[in-house]
C-alpha cells in the first residue's frame, strides 16, 4: 500500500470516528444530563443568577432533575438547587437543545445499537448564523488564527470594519510569509498585502512548495444574494529583488525555483455557510486563488462528546506551480484557565505533499493558536 492510500485511510477513519462520538438527543424526556458549552450568554446568566464571579461560558453543568422533590444542578462539581434560578432561566434549561445523556442505559446489545439508535442526522447539521449569510457582514469574525483559515473580521459600525489574516485563506503553517489587511463596506472589500519572512525562515527542508508574496493590493466583493460567492481581483506591484530570489532559495535545495506571487489574479470562492456538530461558524468551499483550485472545509468550535475543538481542511489540487497539497487544522479549546478557558485553543497543522525526497509524506507541521476576542456570534 502506497502513502497515498494510507494518507486517505487515516482521513476515513477520522471521518468514521466523529460520526461514530456524533450522538444526538432522545425524543423522551432527558432528566439527567450535561449541558453542552455552545451558547456563551446562557452559561454566563445561570452562573450570574448564583453569584458565580467570574462567569465560566465553558463551564461543567450538570442538570439532575430525577427527583421531583430535590432537582439540581451541578456547576463546577458545586450543587445548586434548581428553584434557586429564576423561572425562566429554568426554563431555559430544561429546554436547551444540546444535552448529553447522563442516564443512558448501557446493555449487552449496546455495543452494536448505541449509535444506530441515538444518531440523528437532522441535529449533526443546523443552519448558519445571520452573520454568515449576510454579503455584507460576513466579515465579522472573532477568531484570530496565526496560520492561515478565515480572516479576523473587527466591525466598526455594522457593515464597516476591517478584517486581518496571516497566510493566505488556504496556506498551512510554515507555507507562506503572506500578510494581508482589508477595509470592509457594504459587501465591498479593499486592501493591500505584505510579507514577513520570519514564518518561511523557520523550516529549513520541504520548502518546494512554499508560496512567497512581496507587496500589492486586492479589491473584491461579495455577491449581494447571501454569502455564498466572493470575487476578487488582486494584483502584486513589487517584483522580488534578486538577493530576496536567491534568500528564499537557500531553503529549497531540490526544486531551485520559487514560487512567488507575480502579476494579477482574479479569484473566486463559492461556499455555503452551515453549522456541523453545533459549530458557531462553518463553510465548505470550492475555489480559485492564486491561479490555484481549493476545496474545503473550516468550522469553529465544533462540540463532539463533550469536548469543543476547530477543523480545517484544505486541499490544492490543481496548480500549474505548486505540487498538489492537503492542510490540516484541529485546535482543541478548553486547555487554559479563566478567561482562556473558551477564548484560546491550540493544536497540531499539518501539510501533506510531495516531499524533497520524491515521496508522498508530510512538508510541514507546526502548532496553530486561535485566540477568541469577543463573544459568539
Amino acid at each position: 500500500m502506497n502513502r497515498e492510500k494510507i494518507f486517505f485511510s487515516f482521513l476515513f477513519i477520522f471521518i468514521c470516528l466523529s460520526i461514530n462520538h456524533t450522538l444526538a438527543q432522545q425524543e423522551e424526556p432527558i432528566l439527567y444530563y450535561q449541558m453542552e458549552p455552545l451558547d456563551d450568554s446562557l452559561f454566563i446568566h445561570i452562573q450570574q443568577q448564583v453569584f458565580i464571579d467570574p462567569p465560566d461560558p465553558k463551564a461543567e453543568i450538570i442538570v439532575d432533575l430525577r427527583d421531583p422533590n430535590n432537582q439540581t444542578v451541578s456547576i463546577k462539581g458545586t450543587l445548586y438547587p434548581f428553584l434557586a434560578f429564576k423561572p425562566e432561566t429554568r426554563a431555559k434549561i430544561q429546554t436547551y437543545p444540546f444535552k448529553i445523556n447522563l442516564e443512558e442505559n448501557i446493555t449487552y446489545t449496546s455495543v452494536f445499537t448505541r449509535i444506530i439508535n441515538r444518531l440523528n442526522l437532522g441535529k449533526v447539521f443546523a443552519p448558519p448564523t445571520y452573520y454568515q449569510i449576510s454579503p455584507t457582514l460576513c466579515y465579522i469574525n472573532p477568531f484570530f488564527q496565526l496560520f492561515g483559515g478565515e480572516r479576523f473580521g473587527i466591525p466598526i459600525k455594522n457593515d464597516l470594519g476591517i478584517s486581518f489574516g496571516i497566510g493566505t485563506p488556504y496556506s498551512g503553517p510554515l507555507e507562506t510569509n503572506f500578510l494581508e489587511a482589508r477595509l470592509h463596506i457594504l459587501g465591498f472589500y479593499a486592501g493591500g498585502f505584505t510579507h514577513n519572512d520570519a514564518f518561511t525562515s523557520i523550516k529549513r527542508y520541504n520548502n518546494q512548495n512554499n508560496l512567497y508574496a512581496t507587496s500589492g493590493f486586492e479589491i473584491g466583493y461579495v455577491i449581494p444574494f447571501g454569502n455564498f460567492l466572493q470575487v476578487s481581483y488582486l494584483e502584486s506591484s513589487e517584483k522580488p529583488s534578486d538577493a530576496i530570489v536567491a534568500r528564499y532559495m537557500e531553503n529549497d535545495a531540490v526544486s531551485k525555483k520559487v514560487n512567488v506571487i507575480q502579476g494579477s489574479y482574479f479569484n473566486w470562492e463559492f461556499r455555503y455557510p452551515f453549522s456541523f456538530l453545533g459549530s458557531t461558524r462553518g463553510k465548505v468551499y470550492f475555489a480559485k486563488y492564486l491561479d490555484e483550485l481549493h476545496i474545503g472545509y473550516t468550522g469553529r468550535e465544533l462540540s463532539m462528546a463533550g469536548s469543543t475543538f476547530d477543523f480545517r481542511f484544505d486541499a490544492l489540487f490543481n496548480s500549474k506551480i505548486r505540487n498538489p497539497q492537503y492542510v490540516f487544522d484541529v485546535l482543541i479549546q478548553k486547555i487554559a484557565e479563566s478567561w482562556g478557558f473558551s477564548a484560546f485553543a491550540m493544536g497540531p497543522a499539518v501539510i501533506f505533499s510531495k516531499t524533497d525526497k520524491g515521496s508522498f509524506g508530510i512538508t510541514s507541521i507546526f502548532v496553530n493558536i486561535r485566540i477568541k476576542v469577543g463573544t459568539s456570534l
